[in-house]
C-alpha cells in the first residue's frame, strides 16, 4: 500500500491513473476506523481498479466545544487495516497541508445543511462540504464511498457534488452495526459499559417506530412519540431530535408517504451519538 501526504504528490498519482484509463475508488475517512469504514473499503476494491483512502480530522467540521482534541486517533492500527482491507493508497495530509492558514474559502449546501445535525452543530456541514470538495479536487475519483450512518452527510454530499457538476458517483453503503443493534461509530469508544449498554436504545426507538409504520400508523407524530417513549425510556439518555423526514429532502413529514426515514440523534453520558433507518 502506498502512503501519500503531500496533495500535489496525491494529484499528480491520481492523474497517471486516469491517463491510464483506470478508476478510482475513494473512501474518506477522519480515521480510528471500524467495520463499517472498512466494508467501504472493500466495496471501492471490488468495484475499481484502484482503491484510495483518506484519513484526515477535519477542524472545519468540529464545533468550538466539541471533541476535535479528544477525536480517537490510532495512525498506525488504520493503516494496517487499510491495508488488510485492499488499500490501494493511503492518503495522510497533514492539516496545515489541507488548509494552509486560516481557512478562508468554503463551500455552503443551503437547506439540507441548516436542519437536524446542522441546527444543532451550525457550521458542521460547511465543514464537511467544503474537506470533501477539496478531497475530490484532489483524488478525482469516478466513485466515493459513505456510510448511511451519516445519512444527513450522505445527503449534503450528494446534493453538493451534483450541484458542482463533479462528475462522482456518490455511493451510500448501509449502516454496519454490532450484534446488538448499535451502529458502528469511532466515538463509541467513549461509552463505558453502562453508556453503552444504555445506547442501544436508538436502534431500539427505530425499529419500534419502523414496526409502526408497517403496521400502518397514519400520524407521523405517533412515530415520533413511539422514538421519543424508548429513548427516554432509559434514564440518563437526553434527545437532540428524534425525526420523520422526506428522505431527500430531510423536511418532517406532516403525512405519511411511500419513503420515509427515521432519524435519531442523542447525548448518553458525554456522548453524542446519532442513527437512522429508512422506511421503503
Amino acid at each position: 500500500m502506498k502512503h501519500i501526504t503531500a496533495i500535489t504528490e496525491m494529484q499528480e498519482f491520481c492523474r497517471s491513473l486516469r491517463r491510464e484509463g483506470k478508476t478510482i475508488g475513494f473512501v474518506p475517512t477522519m480515521g480510528f476506523l471500524h467495520d463499517g469504514h472498512l466494508s467501504l473499503m472493500r466495496t471501492a476494491r471490488a468495484e475499481n481498479d484502484v482503491a484510495v483512502a483518506s484519513i484526515f480530522v477535519n477542524p472545519t467540521q468540529f464545533g468550538p466545544n466539541e471533541d476535535l482534541d479528544r477525536y480517537p486517533r490510532d495512525a498506525e492500527g488504520d493503516a494496517m487495516k487499510c491495508a488488510a482491507a485492499g488499500v490501494d493508497v493511503l492518503f495522510l495530509p497533514a492539516t496545515a497541508e489541507m488548509y494552509a492558514g486560516a481557512p478562508a474559502v468554503f463551500v455552503t449546501v443551503e437547506k439540507l445543511s441548516e436542519v437536524l445535525e446542522g441546527a444543532i452543530r451550525p457550521g458542521h456541514f460547511r465543514g464537511v462540504a467544503t474537506v470533501v470538495t477539496k478531497l475530490f479536487n484532489i483524488v478525482q475519483p469516478n466513485r466515493a464511498y459513505f456510510g448511511q450512518k451519516d445519512y444527513q452527510q450522505c445527503a449534503v454530499i450528494r446534493r453538493m457534488a451534483a450541484g458542482l457538476n463533479m462528475g462522482v458517483d456518490i455511493r451510500a453503503l448501509p449502516t454496519m452495526r454490532e450484534s446488538d443493534g448499535l451502529a458502528m461509530s469511532s466515538r463509541n469508544v467513549y461509552l463505558d459499559p453502562e453508556q453503552r449498554r444504555k445506547a442501544t436504545c436508538l436502534y431500539r426507538a427505530l425499529s419500534a417506530a419502523a414496526e409502526l409504520v408497517r403496521a400502518g400508523v397514519h400520524e407521523p407524530e405517533k412515530v415520533r412519540q413511539k422514538m421519543r417513549a424508548v429513548l427516554l425510556a432509559e434514564k440518563g439518555v437526553e434527545i437532540d431530535y428524534a425525526e420523520i423526514v422526506d428522505p431527500d429532502t430531510l423536511v418532517p413529514l406532516d403525512r405519511m408517504q411511500d419513503r420515509m426515514v427515521l432519524l435519531v440523534a442523542t447525548r448518553v453520558g458525554s456522548t453524542r451519538l446519532i442513527d437512522n433507518l429508512l422506511v421503503l
